[in-house]
Order: C-alpha cells, then sequence, then structure tokens
C-alpha cells in the first residue's frame, strides 16, 4: 500500500494514516483547558498515585536531563524535576494549546527555569540523538499513529544509558473487572466530557482509543523490537494502567 493509501485507527473508526495526526489534535486542542480537571475526575485522583508510582521506579538523579513526550500540561516533568535537584526538563507536544496550558502553571510553582517548551511530533523528534538521560510518556503513545516509529525515536535521542519510562491505559487481567471497567469508560467518561468540557466525542474517542492499545506483553514487545533492554512492566490498580520500563544500552 502507499502511504497515502495505509489506514490506522482513530478510536474505532479506520481512517487514513495521514489524516489521523490532524485528529488528535483536534481532540486535545479541544479538551486543553479542561484536561487536567477531567484527569481528575476521570481517575477519582488516582492518576496522581500513578504518575507518583513511575517517579519512584524512575528514580530522577540531581542533573539529569528529561525529555517528555506528549508531556502537555507538563504534570510529568514538574514531578522529575522536584525530584531531582539541578535537573532540566523538556516538555514536547504537538498541540500548543496545551503548552500553552503547562507554561501557566510552571510559572506559578516556579519551574519555569527549568523547563522548555516545544512543539513536536512523537515520530520525528526535533531534537539531536543522544541528547537525554530519560525519556517519559504518559497517556500519550497510543495516540500517535505509528507506535514502532515513536519508540524508534525514542530509543535515537535517549543517552546510552538512558532509560525509557511509558505510562499508558492498559488491559486487566481479569475479564470480569475489565467488563464492569468498561461498563464505567463508556457510560459515564463521554458524558463527564460533555458536562466539564463541552465535548463529549473527544472523550468517547479517548475511551475507544484505550481499548485499541496492545495488552501488556504486547507493548513490551515492541519495546524490545525497538532496541530497548531488561524491559518491564508493572500494573498499576489491577492493569487499568501500566508501567512499562527499557534501557539504551
Amino acid at each position: 500500500m502507499s502511504g497515502e493509501d495505509k489506514t490506522t485507527h482513530f478510536g474505532y473508526r479506520d481512517v487514513p494514516e495521514a489524516e489521523k495526526a490532524g485528529m488528535v489534535h483536534g481532540v486535545f486542542s479541544r479538551v486543553a483547558s479542561k484536561y487536567d480537571v477531567m484527569n481528575d475526575l476521570m481517575s477519582m485522583g488516582i492518576h496522581r498515585v500513578w504518575k507518583d508510582a513511575m517517579m519512584d521506579w524512575l528514580a530522577p538523579r540531581p542533573g539529569q536531563r528529561l525529555l517528555d513526550v506528549a508531556g502537555g500540561t507538563g504534570d510529568v516533568a514538574f514531578r522529575f524535576l522536584k525530584r531531582a535537584p539541578g535537573a532540566t526538563a523538556v516538555v514536547c507536544d504537538m498541540t500548543e494549546p496545551m503548552l500553552v496550558e503547562g507554561r501557566k502553571r510552571a510559572e506559578a510553582e516556579q519551574l519555569a527555569a527549568s523547563l522548555d517548551w516545544v512543539v513536536g511530533d512523537a515520530m520525528a523528534l526535533p531534537f539531536p540523538s543522544n541528547s537525554f538521560d530519560t525519556y517519559t510518556i504518559s497517556f500519550g503513545i497510543r495516540n500517535v499513529t505509528r507506535i514502532p516509529d515513536a519508540l524508534a525515536e525514542a530509543y535515537r535521542v535517549l543517552k546510552p544509558g538512558g532509560r525509557l519510562m511509558v505510562l499508558e491505559f492498559s488491559q486487566i487481567p481479569n475479564d470480569l473487572m475489565q467488563k464492569v471497567y468498561d461498563l464505567y469508560s463508556f457510560n459515564v467518561i463521554p458524558v463527564m466530557g460533555q458536562i466539564v468540557a463541552g465535548d463529549r466525542d473527544s472523550y468517547q474517542y479517548l475511551v475507544e482509543s484505550i481499548r485499541k492499545f496492545p495488552d501488556q506483553e504486547t507493548f513490551a514487545g515492541m519495546i524490545r523490537q525497538a532496541g530497548f533492554a531488561q524491559v518491564r512492566y508493572r500494573n498499576l490498580t489491577m492493569g487499568i494502567a501500566a508501567l512499562h520500563s527499557g534501557w539504551k544500552i
């Protein structure tokens, strides 16, 4: 198939690959101003626990340089900087309105001097090879058009000895619990999106995109295929989310 003929999923819809990035950009542009509020409501605040667990496993060290891709409003970068004196971070996101919200937060939390904000594509990062000690991406990789391309770019920009850490929604191993979670996701979250953000369709897409993302073992295999070593994962809250870790050796 030619590049123009290839398709990918946008939630449960098949769309041309060339169109997905623009559609995802539209989703996050529309929800940017309510993104953090909706994260708290949808997860009942548990996303904060997951991000703290990510930092616990990552163990940031003073002076490290972080690249947080699909970093949006800076949640993960802020946590990293607060744990690693003298560290610096670059937040890269394809959606400028998300970065604008993040800049406001950085100024409020007096972290602006340690942060750079860059509009960029996870599949074609605007950074030199071997530039970062750590690469993180949280709840973003499932929205990428070609996940293997994003993982290859993560490998490229990390220094030898650098670490990849991915936080993403995943699959609950227990079928009954997965069904209960699905009932909540499909019946509550889009309605919540309509009430809080005035946008049901964007949150319907976000729920569907979670179901299309590979399970824990499959995604771990994709990370290995990209060249990473010592690939491990940890389930969070029964597997609703998972942390995946890999090293550029």
